[in-house]
């Protein structure tokens, strides 16, 4: 590890292959495919692709067509869908780099079954919306596919999906919804294998596998089940180092805006991140650290690199000690909780200035 970074992200390989070995158990006998979009949610998609290729994940999910030219070049023979579809001009990008088109409209639909009438069958997932109004055909769409099968003819359909809307939500009303729909819309397609859970789907329970599942963010640590005990390994532990330690007392004030007044005497340890590395601003004065055990508090404003805590209650911290932002006492889900938002947002937004520190697969790779 380098002892000069100022902060340090360090993202437990084996942590990740643990969960997708936990999820694929949990799975069967669906096949556990994974969804590594945003550079596998910000922690490297080279490391973690090749990580779950090697516990014998075959199957991937991507946002883009970039993302996909890229995971082509690192995994040669893994089956790779785009989910974002087709967008004018890019069949021709889908055969060239071996890509699944996942189709998410009639028009798409079309677009895939032209080319593959000039140019030979090839695979395609077909997306349904049942209740999420982004992408996937909506009901209308579903009713003339479902009249008229002719338009899916040279297509090889590889996958139909949907995608649950509150899967991690303790009323599971709209889930239970989601599901019937779209058992009864398989029913008026050609048959093909079905997938209906990402990560929180899974732990709904067998009604809800289907032939295949697509976790994701649960991968890398996320509680599934907010609320609840986390199955799951924690992947990632961000530390700060201490630039400077300073005694205060009232009436000083620290950070932009003076927005937090010591009401008494104390010790302020400064750290080197800020929301430039996206520890965000929205856990300006509602934020906890941890030096071991013990819990300091974010004091003041989020600034754009440095981050001011309260150590008052660790007299023997000294400049040059690393801070845990992220870690064994204060994980990432609580972090999204003080901060107002999701574990995901969290994940995808650590910054490219943190020294990474890869841990598993063939050793430590630094």
């Amino acid at each position: 590890m380098n002892e000069n970074a100022s902060s340090i992200l360090t993202i437990s390989l084996d942590a990740i292959a643990a969960n997708y070995r936990l999820l694929a158990a949990r799975a069967q006998p669906a096949v556990t495919a994974a969804a590594i979009k945003a550079d596998a949610y910000g922690l490297g998609v080279a490391e973690v692709s090749r990580t779950l290729w090697a516990e014998g994940c075959r199957d991937f999910f991507v946002a883009t067509i970039d993302e996909g030219i890229e995971l082509r070049g690192l995994l040669g023979q893994a089956r790779i869908a785009v989910l974002n579809g087709l967008i004018a001009g890019e069949p021709a990008l889908f055969r060239e780099h071996d890509l699944i088109p996942v189709l998410n409209d009639l028009g798409q639909i079309d677009d895939w079954r032209a080319d593959c009438r000039n140019n030979g069958p090839a695979a395609a997932v077909l997306h349904l919306d049942t209740g999420m109004a982004r992408l996937g055909l909506p009901p209308a769409e579903l009713d003339a596919l479902a009249d008229d099968h002719s338009r899916l003819n040279g297509i090889d359909l590889a996958l139909i999906i949907s995608h649950l809307s509150r899967a991690g939500e303790p009323d599971e009303t709209m889930s239970h919804r989601q599901r019937d729909d779209f058992a009864a819309a398989l029913a008026r397609l050609p048959w093909a294998p079905a997938s209906l859970a990402a990560s929180s789907g899974i732990f709904l329970g067998p009604d809800y596998l289907f032939d295949m599942v697509r976790p994701g963010v649960c991968l890398h640590g996320i509680n599934p089940r907010p609320g609840q005990p986390n199955p799951l390994r924690a992947v990632v532990r961000l530390q700060a180092k201490i630039l400077q330690i300073r005694d205060v007392d009232t009436p000083q004030t620290v950070g932009y805006g003076a927005t937090h007044r010591f009401a008494g005497p104390g010790r302020v340890a400064t750290l080197a991140a800020g929301y430039a590395d996206g520890y965000p601003r929205s856990l300006s004065g509602c934020g906890t650290a941890h030096m071991g055990a013990t819990a300091v508090p974010v004091l003041g404003r989020v600034s754009m690199d440095l981050i001011a805590v309260d150590v008052t209650r660790v007299p023997e911290a000294r400049p040059g000690d690393m801070v845990d932002l992220i870690g064994p006492h204060h994980d990432i889900d609580a972090l999204a909780e003080e901060a107002g938002t999701v574990g995901y947002e969290i994940l995808t937004s650590l910054g490219r200035r943190y020294k990474r520190h890869y841990l598993g697969g063939d050793g430590e790779v630094a």
